[in-house]
């Protein structure tokens, strides 16, 4: 059918059918493939490809499955023509073919459509009449590809716009008389034709006249159009028509007649404003219509605008909302469209001012003046973006702009301010603000910037109290979203262009300066004021005037404020530290730059002292890890404040800032926290005022303006007071008093206000809890030498008691506080020297008591919260107040213990007020501890009973009480040893310190004249023993700061026991050099741990009990022992552990100490603590214990109890039945583990066994285990003895190797073959003799020890299948010949011998164990020998399993004797490569690889081509794993391939190459992983560096297939460049491949042999193999049934085609019968 040009030695026609074929393929990949391969082949014969692609295209889509492929390449192809080549009788063909498959369809925009469309525009590119020419004729209004033609038409304008245009008129002839006709469907396609039509006009504009193709003709035509379009299409119903419509009249409109166009004016400015009512997309399209249309009728060259400002103004003012549409979009996907519709309505409104500025301002201030939002919001917006523009135009109406601004300056909407807090800033920048006029926009723009979001800052009422703002701009989430506009938004716009305007136009400080300080005071603008500020530090660093210029500024005006009302308004806004925008160090650097307008000496302090504060809160996030941070703030604040009184010392000045801060309470309401500080502040300055009436009415007006039901102001109005009352405390007192009579002296009134009205309870409760904090304070500030007597007047009246009777938490916590401050008072007054005691002090503590408990039956019951808040502050008062003289009373004292001892379990919740109330709660014990006693052995006797009492919190299973109770109790020893050891002062200083002085000068006076003895403690006392083993295991805890307190404890005791005084007749037998040393020892353990917290537990566990173990007392270690049981028994794991741990120490180091009493007693406290252990690892670790106590005491004694029981519960119970377990024989399991008992007791146990039979009938029960005479009891001792043994055998411990030492080897021997026997009949169906002999292997892995071995028999061992039992007898002998290498000998001979056995399972497992045993030969000797001739022997055996294992064990030998049997066994190898059995061959090859690794020249040499041919044979197996050894082999056989024998092995490199590269990509992973090590190996050999180059890229190390191909290509060239005499050996055996077995080979081998016929430029090859290989290649295209090979066919044809060989078929062309045209080769030539 198809035939080659002359001189052509191809078929490249049949060879681009059967791709062009292949483009229908099902496979994607296929299709791809052939799809790229012919776009690439189509720029050197396009007219080929294109007759091959048109003779299938005859029949359609219908019969051709990838039409939209095939027009795709002929599209390419098209393109590719030459000139010379464009025949226009041809393209006409293809055009036709193109076109009729599109007008046989009603579809649109297919994929295949579109790709037809491509070729058509494509042929236009060459032939643009013809391509016209076969469009043109089917633009007839009947036709259904009319808008598919219509399309083609636009996408050619848009690629030829040049060529498009000149023939633009023949469009229009056709397109017109159709356009009535088009249904509403296609009119969008047609409206986006004539759109990219009037494109390419104004594109042609560029290069040519546009008069040269726009004749009257075409204008006639597009004025048609237009006028169509206007008033048809432009009016239609359908939406998406009205919007292309529209967007195509916006470039139609600079096309048409100035006449058409203003008579199109009425009716086309409407229709694109009526867009505006749609969504953003319509909007975008008729904003760039009407800036288009604006543009042509205002902007024109050719006469005057076509529009007067009044037809203007409706367009203006349907534009003006749309300014909001940017800001209205609330999906990100609408952001950029609104945006650039916001863009183009700017540049519609530039355009109109740029022709009527003045009509455009009058325009815009009138809207302005309506006051409608969106109108008014859009013309400041218009406003802000013409006034830079425009400025010029605009300069004479300053003042009327000016004046318009100002009236709308009261507008609420939110977008509205925001646009004109922009306009206001622009309007700075082109100096329209000066004057009043000026003043009162900077006054808008800081009004603005004390807006407030509350609905987007979502802060709680208390939040906004505490601010202390008044807000006057408070938005509710309803309004927030007008103009997408919310407070924040308006808020930042202001603070940034206020900032904008002082920092960069320097004409705005004359209007800036002073103005700014009349900001600071109003209320509604203390949310600006730290952008004020700001403003300000910036106006007084760019003035550059001297101090003295700034006073003169704000003294030129009466309207600043004055400085006094400056500082007061400031330092009180200093109040939160962490305010937004950094107010406080604003307001600092302000007072800094203002220094000047205050007395002149207070200059240099804030100079100095300013620095300091705003470094304390430079970093706000380092401030909140203090939680006392705003408490230290404010002392620092009112620090600030006194010392600068000080420094001023004007008495006029103190007093007018006093007035001032009286001011200020107008401008903060009652529930504000900044008032807090305000109270303090007139508190420390009435301080320095001497003026008692003054005084009293400053106090009036503090009390008045306080809401005392705020917590915060009633702290700060008490802590103000207490203030005072440090230089005028009875002015103070008086006060209080006074407001006590005026709450109410009758108590019958609060008790009447239960029942009346709740509320003025709370109120009644207010006003006491602010009284009892200010008498509190009042009490702490006064000076000591008047305190006492006020003191006792309120105590000792019952004055306090009237502030007592309080309901509320708050209230209490006031009270509370208030008695607190009172106690520390009399305390402050001791350390002043003026001592007095406190008057009722135990009245007080019951006070505090009642007040800090829950009152469940008022109705204002505390939440759980405020009732710790409450307990914490009690306990901190109690604490208080028990410090205090006198000392407390023994019912006082244990009422406070008994209130307060509970709270160590109180839930850990939350953490940091469950912290402090813990904190204060050991503070008071300590405090109780240290008052409590009168001498040393009474408050011993008080210590043990308090810790007695904190043990269950110490033993809890809760963490937290645990770490509270270890901690109370470390405190407690501590303050103890302070207390009543010597050497130690209170604050726990050890020698010679200033505190030790003043310490318990009480006590010291009554004991001084006692015995030591007498005030000592002693050490018998502390009870060490019993309190050690309650300490000890939490040393083991899992919390690590319980650890470290615990060992601090234990510490603790022995410290003080050996700093107690002994009596003489008292002897503890301790060595007291060896007693420090262990003590010293504990505590650098304790120093470890307290600078490293990562130590390992167990270390410092061990090193504790070490310590301990020292420091114990014969008597006290007695004593330890036996309260065991109870450590043994704790809750937590990992201190029962610890504890039985520290009895094994304590027993193996010291146990010979004890007498056979103390065995028998500790003995059965452990075994009473194996009992009611419930975990068995503890229960094991107690038995352990008990083994310990065997063998370092009396080991009779423990036997003789453990036997007993045994032999009783074997005749008494069904002891493989009980419930836990067996005790006894985990006793036995740990005598087994145990070296010195485990020998022992095994010699007696196996002593019976090999005399009595293993089993009798008839058990008998016995009771005495000594006796062996009687029948009954012999049974009795058997079976006991037997249960000993099993458990012992299970165990683990070391019983094992001690008991078969001598018999080892063939215990194992035995075993090992009887493995391959049992599985043998285990196949058969007998599984009883497996499952026995399974148990006598899992009894002698426990008894040697072997966990691992177990493993293995556990894991592998009941599998039947053949591989599975002999890896098992490998592993086995592995793990024997690692634990137990001296039994390899033994094991070993018997094991040779078993070779020769008949029975072939037996056979095997001798194999299987002597292949593992080899590896470890190193000391066999002639034993060696042995094997390896026994191994070489059965090498032929007629097991395929004993001949690979034999052949593994030969090469499993130590290295150094393979190298010795390299000759042998590399003979048995190469006869195993050729065996049979597939598993013998992986054997085979596998063994080479490990013998080559070792394998001198001299070896390898005679065997290397035997070797070389039988892997290159085992290189084609199925088997992935025999093929990937073979390559690695091969590989490795290259390092011998460079002596006498390197010609040799050459060429056997020679005939692998092609495979090797062909399995670079096999489908195993294996495969080509080998073949990569392999290419690299045997690159060296190959003679040139191209191949070792290619080696090291990083495409041979891919997995990619395109990186493969490109390999290919690679080596192909190497063959052809360097290897020119082997490419036809290499050709031969690549070819071959092409039938491989793999799919994926045979695609590479197509791929290579395409590539190197490509790459060759030897006409010899060419000759040889180009068209057999073509051939074969269409072939596989056409019939292979793989993907991977037709695809990689149709790229490697694609190869050949391309190559320099193949030039000639750049002139072929098809049959005519095949394409319908004669083949013209010599006219292209």
């Amino acid at each position: 059918m198809a035939s080659s040009s002359s001189g052509n030695s191809i078929p490249a026609p049949e060879a681009v059918q059967v791709l062009v074929s292949s483009l229908a393929d099902e496979s994607p990949m296929v299709r791809e493939a052939s799809t790229a391969t012919l776009k690439d082949i189509a720029h050197l014969n396009p007219l080929l490809v294109l007759d091959c692609c048109s003779t299938v295209s005859r029949g359609g889509r219908r019969r051709y499955g990838n039409i939209a492929g095939l027009f795709q390449v002929m599209s390419v192809a098209i393109r590719a023509l030459d000139k010379d080549d464009v025949d226009p009788h041809y393209m006409a063909k293809l055009a036709k073919i193109a076109a009729s498959e599109i007008i046989s369809t009603k579809e649109l925009n297919a994929d295949w459509q579109r790709a037809a469309s491509s070729v058509l525009v494509a042929l236009g590119l060459h032939l643009p009449d013809l391509m016209m020419d076969e469009i043109l004729l089917h633009l007839s209004g009947s036709n259904s590809a009319l808008p598919a033609m219509v399309q083609i038409l636009a996408d050619f304008a848009s690629s030829d716009a040049v060529q498009f245009t000149a023939r633009l008129k023949s469009v229009l002839t056709r397109v017109l008389p159709i356009l009535g006709n088009v249904k509403d469907i296609h009119r969008p396609i047609f409206a986006n034709a004539f759109k990219s039509w009037c494109q390419a006009c104004w594109q042609y504009s560029v290069d040519f006249p546009l008069y040269t193709a726009l004749d009257g003709d075409v204008m006639s035509f597009l004025n048609s159009a237009f006028e169509l379009l206007l008033r048809v299409w432009a009016t239609s119903r359908d939406l998406k028509v009205r919007v292309s419509t529209v967007e195509a009249l916006g470039q139609m409109v600079g096309l048409v007649t100035r006449t058409q166009l203003k008579s199109a004016l009425p009716r086309l400015v409407p229709t694109i404003l009526e867009l505006y009512k749609k969504d953003h997309d319509a909007a975008f399209v008729a904003s760039c219509s009407l800036h288009n249309l604006l543009n042509a009728s205002l902007l024109s060259e050719s006469g005057p605008p076509l529009m007067d400002f009044e037809d203007l103004t409706v367009i203006l003012s349907t534009l003006l909302p749309v300014v909001c549409i940017h800001n209205d979009s609330n999906q990100h996907s609408d952001f950029s469209v609104g945006l650039k519709t916001y863009n183009e309505v700017q540049h519609c409104f530039l355009t109109v001012g740029q022709v009527y500025p003045e009509d455009m301002f009058v325009f815009l201030l009138h809207k302005c003046r309506l006051k409608e939002e969106p109108l008014t919001f859009g013309a400041l917006s218009v406003l802000k973006h013409l006034l830079p523009r425009l400025s010029e135009a605009w300069h004479a109406k300053r003042p009327l702009l000016v004046e318009s601004v100002k009236n709308l300056l009261d507008e609420n909407n939110l977008a509205v301010c925001k646009a004109l807090s922009e306009l206001i800033v622009v309007m700075a920048s082109h100096c329209y603000l000066v004057g009043p006029p000026g003043e009162l926009f900077v006054e808008y723009l800081v009004r603005h910037c004390a807006v407030i979001d509350l609905d987007k800052d979502l802060r709680s009422s208390k939040e906004l109290r505490s601010s202390g703002y008044f807000y006057p701009f408070q938005h509710k989430k309803s309004e927030v979203n007008i103009g997408g506009v919310c407070p924040t938004d308006l808020r930042e716009i202001c603070e940034k262009g206020l900032l904008l305007i002082t920092v960069t136009i320097p004409e705005m400080e004359h209007v800036l300066w002073p103005f700014l300080l009349k900001m600071i005071i109003p209320r509604i603008y203390t949310d600006a004021v730290a952008t004020v500020c700001r403003c300000i530090s910036e106006l007084c660093r760019h003035k550059h005037t001297q101090s003295d210029t700034i006073l003169s500024d704000c003294k030129a005006r009466s309207d600043v404020p004055n400085p006094e009302d400056l500082f007061a308004r400031l330092v009180v806004l200093l109040h939160n530290p962490l305010a937004r925008e950094q107010l406080v160090p604003q307001i600092l650097t302000v007072l800094l730059h203002l220094a000047s307008l205050f007395p002149k000496n207070i200059i240099v302090f804030w100079q100095d002292e300013i620095p300091k504060m705003k470094a304390y809160v430079s970093d706000p996030e380092d401030l909140k890890q203090d939680p006392s941070y705003q408490e230290t703030w404010d002392d620092m604040v009112i620090n600030f404040v006194a010392e600068s009184l000080d420094v001023i010392q004007d008495v006029d000045w103190v007093i007018s800032l006093g007035n001032s801060f009286a001011k200020q309470y107008e401008l903060y309401s009652s529930e504000d926290e900044h008032s807090a500080l305000l109270h303090r502040c007139l508190g420390i300055l009435l301080q320095k005022v001497h003026d008692r009436t003054y005084v009293h009415a400053k106090i009036d007006l503090m009390y008045m303006q306080a809401n005392i039901a705020l917590p915060v102001n009633r702290l700060g109005l008490a802590k103000a007071m207490g203030l005072v009352a440090a230089s005028h405390l009875d002015t103070v007192l008086d006060k209080l008093k006074d407001i006590l009579d005026t709450v109410g002296d009758s108590i019958f009134k609060r008790i009447m206000s239960f029942f009346s009205d709740s509320a003025k309870m709370e109120e009644s409760d207010d006003v006491h809890a602010a009284l009892a904090l200010m008498y509190g304070y009042a009490a702490k500030y006064a000076p000591s030498t008047v305190i006492e007597a006020r003191i006792d007047a309120l105590v000792g009246t019952n004055m306090l008691s009237r502030l007592l009777n309080v309901r509320h938490p708050t209230a209490k916590q006031a009270v509370i506080t208030a008695i607190d401050l009172l106690g520390q008072a009399v305390i402050g007054a001791a350390e002043s020297g003026i001592s007095f005691p406190l008057k009722r002090r135990d009245m007080l503590l019951d006070y505090i008591l009642t007040l800090m408990g829950r009152d469940d039956e008022d109705g204002l019951s505390d939440s759980n919260l405020e009732l710790l808040h409450t307990q914490s502050l009690a306990l901190s008062a109690c604490t208080t107040l028990v410090s205090v003289e006198p000392k407390l009373t023994t019912e006082t004292r244990n009422l406070v213990l008994k209130a307060t001892l509970g709270f160590f379990g109180l839930p850990n919740d939350p953490p940091d007020v469950m912290d402090g109330l813990i904190h204060n709660l050991i503070t008071l014990l300590c405090a109780i501890l240290v008052t409590s006693g009168e001498d040393g052995r009474s408050r011993t006797e008080q210590l043990l009973h308090i810790l007695r009492q904190i043990d269950p919190y110490v033993s809890s299973s809760v963490e937290y009480q645990r770490q509270r109770g270890c901690l109370a109790a470390y405190e407690m020893l501590h303050k103890f040893r302070t207390v009543c050891v010597g050497g130690y002062c209170s604050l726990g200083c050890q020698g010679s310190c200033t505190h030790s002085r003043r310490f318990d000068r009480a006590s010291n006076y009554n004991f001084s004249n006692l015995p030591s003895a007498f005030v000592s403690p002693s050490r018998d006392a502390l009870c060490i023993g019993e309190r050690i083993m309650v300490y000890l295991p939490r040393c083991a805890d899992t919390n690590s700061e319980v650890r470290k307190t615990s060992a601090q404890i234990v510490d603790l005791f022995f410290s003080v026991s050996l700093s107690l005084p002994r009596s003489s007749n008292s002897s503890f037998g301790l060595d007291i050099e060896l007693c420090y040393i262990a003590l010293s020892a504990l505590e650098d353990v304790i120093a470890i741990l307290r600078s490293d917290a990562s130590l390992d537990p167990s270390e410092v566990f061990n090193r504790v009990v070490s310590s301990v173990c020292v420091l114990f007392t014969k008597d006290e270690l007695v004593a330890a022992l036996h309260v065991c049981s109870a450590a043994i028994c704790d809750k937590i794991r990992q201190s029962a552990e610890g504890a039985i741990q520290s009895v094994i120490e304590f027993i193996t180091k010291r146990g010979k100490e004890l007498n056979e009493a103390d065995i028998s007693r500790t003995t059965q406290s452990l075994l009473s603590a194996v009992i009611h252990v419930t975990e068995k690892y503890l229960r094991q670790e107690t038995l352990h214990a008990i083994s310990s106590l065997a063998e370092n005491t009396s080991s009779r004694i423990v036997f003789g109890e453990v036997l007993a029981a045994a032999e009783r519960d074997i005749a008494t119970k069904d002891v493989s039945r009980l419930r836990g377990g067996w005790p006894i024989q985990d006793a036995f399991h740990a005598f087994s583990q145990h070296a010195v008992l485990s020998c022992s007791f095994l010699d007696h146990v196996t002593s019976i066994l090999n005399q009595t039979p293993v089993f009798q009938s008839g058990p008998g029960k016995g009771e005495n285990p000594n006796i062996f005479g009687e029948s009954l009891e012999e049974d009795n001792v058997l079976h006991a003895a037997i249960t000993a043994l099993t458990a012992f055998f299970r165990g683990g411990g070391k019983i094992g190797k001690r008991a078969v030492e001598q018999s080892y080897g063939s215990v194992f021997a035995t075993l090992v073959l009887h493995l391959g026997t049992c599985h043998c009949l285990a196949n058969s169906g007998q599984h009883e003799p497996l499952r026995a002999l399974l148990v006598a292997f899992n009894a002698f892995c426990e008894c040697v020890g072997d966990l691992e071995m177990g493993k293995i028999v556990a894991r592998d061992s009941e599998q039947n299948e053949e591989d599975a039992w002999i890896g098992l007898i490998g592993d086995l002998a592995g793990c024997i010949s690692i634990k137990r290498p001296k039994e390899i000998p033994t094991i070993c001979s018997i094991l040779c011998k078993s070779l020769d056995r008949s029975p072939k399972y037996m056979r095997e497992a001798a194999a299987a164990a002597l292949s593992e045993f080899v590896r470890f030969s190193d000391s066999l000797g002639s034993l060696l020998e042995q094997m390896v001739e026994g191994l070489t022997r059965h090498v032929s055996d007629d097991s395929p399993n004993v001949r690979r294992l034999c052949l593994r064990g030969l090469v499993q030998m130590p290295s150094v004797h393979v190298v010795q049997y390299t000759t042998q066994i590399l003979s048995v190898i190469v006869a195993l490569l050729d065996d049979p059995d597939e598993s013998v061959q992986l054997t085979a090859v596998s063994c080479l690889l490990t013998v080559l690794a070792t394998s001198s020249t001299d070896a390898v040499e005679p065997v290397l081509l035997n070797l070389s041919v039988r892997l290159r044979n085992l290189q084609i197996c199925m088997n992935a794993k025999i093929r990937a050894n073979a390559f690695a082999a091969f590989g490795a056989l290259s390092k011998y391939g460079f002596g006498p024998q390197r010609d040799t092995f050459l060429e056997q490199v020679h005939a692998a190459f092609p495979r090797l590269v062909l399995h670079l990509h096999d489908d195993d992973l294996g495969v080509r992983r080998a073949c990569r090590n392999t290419f690299k190996s045997i690159s060296p050999l190959m003679d040139f560096n191209g191949i070792t180059a290619l080696a090291n890229t990083h495409r041979l190390n891919s997995d990619h297939r395109a990186d493969y191909e490109d390999f290919l290509r690679d080596i192909a060239r190497q063959f052809t460049q360097h290897m020119s005499s082997r490419v036809d050996t290499y050709m031969g055996s690549i070819i071959q491949a092409f039938e491989a077995p793999w799919p994926v080979i045979q695609a590479n081998a197509i791929y290579l042999c395409s590539s190197v016929i490509a790459s060759s430029s030897d006409q010899h090859i060419s000759a040889l193999y180009h068209s057999q290989v073509f051939g074969m290649l269409m072939g596989k295209i056409s019939r292979s049934t793989d993907a991977i090979v037709r695809a990689t066919g149709s790229l490697a044809l694609g190869l050949l085609l391309k190559s320099a060989n193949s030039s000639s078929w750049k002139v072929a062309r098809l049959d005519t019968d095949s394409s319908g045209r004669e083949t013209e080769p010599s006219r292209r030539q």
